[in-house]
C-alpha cells in the first residue's frame, strides 16, 4: 500500500492549486508549482508601486539582493531595505493594470503595505513643479453619472454627479445613495512615516492632499478647478485611487505619494526628472517605515 503525503498546501477561494509530484523511495510527495512568497519566519514585504519605467527602475535599483520576477506583463523586483523585503512592482499605466498588478501582489506576496508612488498633473495652483503630494485620501474621477438630456441637449461635464462603486451591491446608477464621491483614506502610520520624510526632501515642498485618479488627462482648466473646488484634488494622475481600492479589499496598509511633473494652473512646465526625484523621497519613507515595524517587534 502507498502512503500519499500532501504538503506544502494552501488554500485560496476560486483558484485551483496545480500540484507536482516527485517519488521518493516509492512515496508520492506534492508540493505547489510555486513556493509561498512568505513563509512563517520571513516577514511581510513592503510593496512599492510605479506605473512606468521612470517611475519604477531607479527605485528597484536600490534594492539589496534583487532579482527580478516577471508574471504576465508585470514587472517585480524583489529585495530586500535594510534587511527588509522589499517588492518594486512596475504596474502599467491606467487604473485595469494597476488594479491587476496590486491584486496579484496582494495575492502571491502577501504584503505588510503598499506605497504607490511617481508624477502627477497639479490641480491646485498653490503647487508647483517638485512639489511633492502625500495622499491623504484618493479619489476615483472616473467615475460620474450624467443628468439625462434629451438628443440635441448638449453635454455639461459639471452636472455630472459622482458614483460610489462600493456603495452597495446593486446598480450604482440607481442607488440614490451612491451619489457621493469615495475617499479612500490613507493608513495612519504610512502617513506617519512619510511625515518624517520630509526633512531629507529639498527639491520643494511635501504637502498632504487628495490624489484624483481616472483614465482620462484632464488639460480643461474649468473642469481641473471643479475638480480641486469640489473634491479637493491637489493632482490627478491614473493609477492611486484604483491600487487604494482593490488594498482595502484586501484590508492591506497603502498610502499614495505623488509629485507635481506639471501644473497648467500655473504654467508649470513637464519635468520628466520630477520621477526620480519621487523616488527618492518614497525610499526614505520607507526606511522610515522600516524603522517602526523594528521598534513593533
Amino acid at each position: 500500500m502507498i502512503f500519499f503525503i500532501i504538503f506544502g498546501y494552501y488554500f485560496m477561494p476560486k483558484l485551483l492549486l496545480n500540484l507536482n509530484t516527485a517519488l521518493i523511495s516509492g512515496v508520492a510527495i506534492f508540493s505547489p508549482l510555486h513556493a509561498l512568497a512568505n513563509t512563517e519566519t520571513s516577514p511581510a514585504p513592503i510593496i512599492i508601486q510605479g506605473a512606468m519605467q521612470v517611475e519604477a527602475e531607479h527605485f528597484a535599483a536600490k534594492l539589496d539582493n534583487v532579482k527580478q520576477r516577471q508574471i504576465g506583463e508585470w514587472r517585480f523586483w524583489q529585495g530586500t531595505v535594510d534587511g527588509y523585503p522589499v517588492i518594486v512592482s512596475e504596474t502599467l499605466k491606467g487604473m485595469s493594470n494597476v488594479a491587476a498588478a496590486t491584486s496579484i501582489a496582494a495575492v502571491e506576496f502577501k504584503p505588510k503595505a503598499i506605497i504607490n508612488q511617481g508624477t502627477a498633473g497639479g490641480h491646485d495652483p498653490a503647487l508647483h513643479v517638485y512639489d511633492i503630494v502625500v495622499g491623504k485620501y484618493s479619489v476615483n474621477l472616473g467615475a460620474f453619472k450624467t443628468p439625462h438630456k434629451l438628443q440635441g441637449a448638449g453635454s455639461n461635464s459639471v452636472e455630472w454627479k459622482p458614483m460610489d462603486l462600493l456603495a452597495s451591491k446593486g446598480s450604482a446608477g440607481e442607488d440614490k445613495n451612491a451619489h457621493s464621491i469615495r475617499q479612500f483614506a490613507a493608513d495612519p502610520q504610512l502617513m506617519k512615516a512619510a511625515e518624517q520624510a520630509i526633512p531629507a526632501y529639498t527639491k520643494g515642498k511635501v504637502v498632504e492632499g487628495v490624489i484624483g485618479s481616472a483614465d482620462v488627462w484632464n488639460s480643461e482648466l474649468d473642469r481641473i478647478r471643479f475638480f480641486h473646488e469640489n473634491f479637493s484634488t491637489s493632482v490627478e494622475e491614473m493609477e492611486t485611487a484604483s491600487a487604494a481600492q482593490i488594498s482595502s479589499l484586501f484590508t492591506i496598509p497603502f498610502i499614495g505619494i505623488r509629485v507635481l511633473s506639471n501644473n497648467i494652473t500655473n504654467n508649470g512646465k513637464y519635468d520628466a526628472q520630477t520621477g526620480i526625484a519621487c523616488q527618492d523621497y518614497v525610499y526614505d519613507v520607507l526606511k522610515a517605515y522600516i524603522k517602526q515595524i523594528n521598534v513593533q517587534k
